[in-house]
């Protein structure tokens, strides 16, 4: 599976920034492949572009959750009631509408799956504007904190990457989530 991986990954840096466009695209809507490691590894050997290529990637991210939320308005409703029960959907629903925005942001910012977040962002009905804002600023931070480590460290942030960069995200989402419930109980007592 890694050398597979690895194929498809040097066949997209032969595309340069349209696979980068590519694969951004897909990872918010369909296709299991990180943009971070073309973006990554594009960035490396242009270190000059590193800022462009976080912009396009964040762009192009954002269109495929576009993407991602229309599969899921239009097609998922009924995949998914050949797969679970109608109650258990709007359990779900329920949770995904309260919750759907520090959803959004954590898997945007974190190595969660994100397609499966924008495609049930458009099961849940969440308006599509929320889903492109907390998608900007997720996605924006991830890509451009990336962007920010090479350009500081160059070479050096490639071993950074490869012990440290997962670990600094999902703590990242954590702090999200802290601070979300944070916001949830001084919202409660204010209107209390």
């Amino acid at each position: 599976m890694s050398q597979l991986f690895d194929a498809i990954k040097e066949w997209l840096i032969d595309y340069g920034v349209f696979g980068l466009f590519f694969v951004s695209f897909a990872d918010s809507s369909f296709l299991p492949i990180p943009p971070d490691v073309l973006l990554i590894s594009m960035a490396f050997a242009a270190p000059e572009n590193v800022f462009w290529y976080a912009f396009l990637t964040t762009f192009a991210s954002v269109v495929g959750a576009i993407f991602g939320w229309y599969i899921g308005h239009k097609l998922g409703r009924p995949v998914l009631l050949l797969i679970f029960s109608e109650e258990k959907i709007k359990k779900v629903e329920h949770y995904f509408n309260k919750y759907g925005p520090v959803a959004i942001l954590i898997s945007a910012f974190t190595p969660l799956p994100y397609k499966v977040f924008t495609i049930f962002a458009g099961i849940s009905k969440i308006p599509l504007r929320m889903l492109v804002t907390w998608s900007i600023v997720g996605r924006g931070a991830r890509f451009f904190l990336e962007a920010a480590i090479i350009a500081l460290l160059g070479t050096q942030a490639k071993p950074f990457f490869e012990e440290h960069f997962s670990m600094v995200t999902i703590s990242f989402g954590i702090l999200f989530i802290c601070l979300y419930l944070i916001y949830l109980v001084f919202r409660k007592r204010k209107l209390a």
